[in-house]
């Protein structure tokens, strides 16, 4: 099985590959437009950062698995995958404690405007009667707007701090946040008007595209603190630089709308970047992250390997379009289960999905065919003759 690595890994994790028998090509410095090219023999790609377009997935006959050393997958193209039943996985929660940490250092600096204030003291300029103006965070309010494990992480380091807590999420319900000890907002606009700061920690989909709009911005308090360590697509660039003019909102942002996608390249929105406090999305980026991202890399492939399933699959389809269940109990012996087949696709039935299970004697094993319609009769009746088969069951599918 041969893996392309069009990121850093951890050499650990590289080695671990190599250990299950992969044959390994690790380069860093491959850009979206050269894996096309690269990747015309691979069976898996891991990438971090790089693009995965539907040209580069084309360009691979033998690719079976995309690995984003990462949480979120919107570099990659689902669609294109899917259209070729590749394999996606991801690593979540591996980066929590990195991201979590950037958003409350990004919210204090925020705050105390440790980035200007270290810019002037670098240009030889003392201006503490300027810096001197901070709200201070204890006994404010931070709202929470996503709350996975990463806003769950943010909400702890905060309570810490000793400020007040507040989440909304499509998911969180009163009791959820009870039991996390935090506020919950029944809707994002009543949590943008009741935040001193907002920190954003949710994932980017098409209906999150521009969730931090011009809407929610009006909606904030003047002066409170902007934090986005999750998408820069989340956020309405335009609008953010509107209300940074017009509520004099302090932002601190690891992501950009449309930031480059390599280590290095040029910035191209210096009249945000000198509105705000920003890093260059380097939010999952501590050895620490990198480690446990490696090590669940590893973990997916393995799985890959021994089972043909890899760990994290975000792109299977979560409920079945299958109206009949199939349970076959049969003698593990050669081509009973192609006989079984054979017989549905004369039938014109197609299997949805199929597990079999072989039981600890190895001589019996039990079939389950999730159909998209019911076999006849006479079908079901053909396939108890057969003197390898135990037992046929057949039911709907609620």
């Amino acid at each position: 099985m041969k893996v392309l690595i069009a990121d850093k890994l951890s050499s650990k994790a590289v080695a671990a590959l190599k250990a299950l028998g992969a044959e390994v090509r690790v380069n860093a410095e491959l850009t979206s437009d050269d894996l096309p090219a690269a990747i015309k023999d691979s069976d898996i790609l891991v990438v971090r950062s790089t693009k995965v377009t539907a040209k580069t997935i084309e360009s691979a006959p033998n690719l079976s698995m995309i690995i984003r050393a990462g949480a979120g997958v919107n570099t990659i193209d689902l669609g294109a995958a899917n259209m070729r039943g590749i394999y996606v996985s991801n690593c979540p929660g591996k980066n929590t404690e990195a991201v979590a940490e950037l958003a409350i250092g990004l919210l204090i600096s925020a705050d105390r405007r440790l980035a200007d204030a270290t810019s002037d003291l670098r240009g030889g300029k003392w201006r503490k009667k300027e810096y001197g103006k901070a709200r201070g965070l204890k006994g404010r309010t931070i709202g929470i707007v996503g709350f996975g494990s990463i806003g769950k992480a943010v909400a702890a380091r905060a309570r810490s701090l000793e400020m007040n807590v507040t989440a909304w999420s499509r998911s969180l319900t009163q009791e959820i946040a009870k039991e996390h000890g935090v506020s919950y907002a029944p809707d994002i606009l009543s949590l943008a008007g009741q935040s001193d700061a907002v920190s954003i920690h949710i994932a980017y989909k098409q209906d999150t595209h521009h969730l931090v709009g011009r809407a929610f911005l009006d909606s904030m308090k003047e002066g409170a603190i902007l934090v986005n360590t999750s998408r820069g697509e989340v956020v309405d660039t335009a609008a953010l630089k509107e209300a940074i003019s017009s509520k004099k909102l302090r932002v601190g942002m690891d992501v950009f709308e449309n930031e480059p996608a390599g280590g290095e390249a040029e910035f191209t929105d210096k009249e945000l970047a000198a509105l705000i406090t920003a890093t260059p999305h380097i939010g999952a980026s501590t050895d620490q992250a990198s480690e446990a991202i490696a090590d669940e890399v590893v973990r997916i492939v393995k799985s890959f390997i021994q089972s043909g399933v890899p760990l994290n699959t975000v792109n299977i389809r979560a409920r079945s379009s299958a109206t009949q269940s199939l349970v076959v109990r049969h003698y593990n012996r050669v081509g009973v289960l192609a006989g079984i087949l054979d017989k549905l696709r004369i039938s014109g039935i197609n299997v949805e999905e199929m597990t079999n299970i072989i039981f600890e004697s190895s001589k019996a094993a039990c079939c389950t065919l999730l159909l998209d319609n019911a076999p006849k009769q006479a079908i079901l009746d053909e396939m108890s003759k057969d003197e390898n088969i135990i037992e046929v069951a057949l039911k709907p599918i609620s």
